[in-house]
């Protein structure tokens, strides 16, 4: 592989403003990608995937290089020729490369490589909460498997074609999916591909959403003409997969505290060609005391940690903190007692998120069901999956189901 100067230089920006200045990294991205209209889709795939690549192993190629934080731009070119050096890039003969100790380098990974948090590139403190949590041979396995490039996961909007039709359409566009078949929906991309580009995903005939996500909906056992509510509902992946599943007949509520991810649903919906659904911002607990025992179906799609999702936001390993997994407890067990009360008599409701840490999912269920309003649940069941024995993201889903 050659390196080019200006691929180069993009890499190197979008490092300094994810690591410095708090920026996330899709973002980053996104804008990256952006700035050169001449790239072709091998430039955009060297800027992508190899900014993803250095946040991903930060850790580690910042201890091989011996470089701290704040990282400056003399740092983040020492991390860059880590990363080349491993991958067997010949490095060009550029000044930031000059007394680039190759050997050096391979040899202090070979040393790191022995030590988890290092080979694994993760914070102390994360490391030793999940294996205090999840036990070290299960944390090993999913770290690793986090540690991975994310699949592109397409989910087939059934109110406008059939997974076979949608697969067929992009054969023909050269883009080949392969059927997952424990998810109904889903369509695995063999190959990484700009899919928001085509003209059938502008037409709304499918939505990008991980296979682990999309079994939210189904969990729930949404059916059409039911009043189904979304209370956290965000920009509306889970959202719109309901609607889908509710034949657009029903009522569908879209909640949420943020109002702008409100208004980016709404133009998915638009383009999903879904029409049932209401949209209500979460201002006042008046919003929530109006709905008290009028849903057939609650979704609680719970704010988290994100630890399931780390491959595919790997700079969240690094923003996350230790108080924010404390604070981000007391909301989980503060949305289950408020929203529960939504679900009318005979009801259900799943409660659900994107963590693999038992304090955030069945040990917060297991709570909620000893309190006064707990009490008036039963426990339906439960399922864990792990990205390392599923290959998609980690995530929790409880159906509790309110009694008549």
């Amino acid at each position: 592989m050659r390196l080019h100067r200006n691929l180069v230089f993009t890499v190197i920006d979008s490092l300094l403003a994810i690591f410095n200045e708090g920026e996330y990294a899709d973002k980053v991205v996104a804008r990256a990608l952006k700035k050169d209209k001449r790239w072709g889709s091998s430039d955009r795939k060297f800027v992508a995937e190899t900014i993803y690549e250095i946040v991903r192993w930060k850790r580690l190629y910042a201890e091989i290089a011996e470089v701290g934080e704040p990282y400056d731009r003399d740092n983040i070119w020492r991390m860059f020729a880590v990363w080349a050096t491993l991958r067997g890039i010949q490095l060009p003969d550029w000044k930031y490369f000059e007394n680039t100790p190759a050997r050096k380098i391979k040899g202090r990974f070979d040393e790191l490589s022995r030590i988890r948090r290092f080979k694994e590139s993760i914070p102390d403190w994360m490391d030793e909460l999940c294996v205090k949590e999840l036990g070290e041979e299960v944390w090993t396995k999913e770290l690793e498997a986090q540690n991975k490039q994310a699949d592109v996961i397409l989910r087939v909007n059934t109110l406008k074609t059939t997974k076979a039709k949608l697969k067929a359409i992009l054969m023909d566009l050269n883009i080949e999916t392969v059927v997952s078949n424990d998810h109904p929906d889903a369509l695995v991309l063999k190959e990484r591909a700009n899919v928001f580009m085509t003209d059938i995903f502008k037409q709304g005939y499918f939505e990008v959403q991980d296979a682990s996500s999309q079994l939210v909906a189904y969990f729930l056992d949404v059916k059409p003409g039911m009043r189904v509510v979304d209370t956290c509902a965000g920009a509306g992946g889970k959202t719109l997969h309901m609607a889908s599943l509710m034949e657009n007949k029903g009522q569908l509520i879209a909640m949420d505290i943020y109002e702008s991810k409100l208004k980016q649903l709404k133009l998915r919906a638009k383009r999903n060609g879904v029409h049932n659904v209401e949209f209500r911002v979460i201002d006042s607990t008046k919003v929530i005391k109006k709905l008290h025992e009028k849903a057939d179906r609650v979704l609680i799609d719970a704010p988290c940690s994100g630890l399931g999702v780390m491959k595919r936001n790997p700079d969240s390993k690094w923003k996350l903190q230790p108080e924010f997994i404390d604070n981000i407890k007391k909301v989980q067990a503060e949305v289950l007692q408020s929203y529960s009360r939504i679900v009318k008599p005979g009801g259900k409701m799943v409660y659900a998120t994107c963590s693999v840490l038992p304090s955030e999912n069945e040990e917060q269920v297991k709570h909620f069901l000893s309190t006064e309003a707990g009490k008036n649940f039963n426990f339906v069941k439960e399922r864990k999956v792990l990205a390392h024995q599923s290959g998609f993201d980690g995530f929790y889903m409880a159906l509790l189901e309110r009694k008549g």
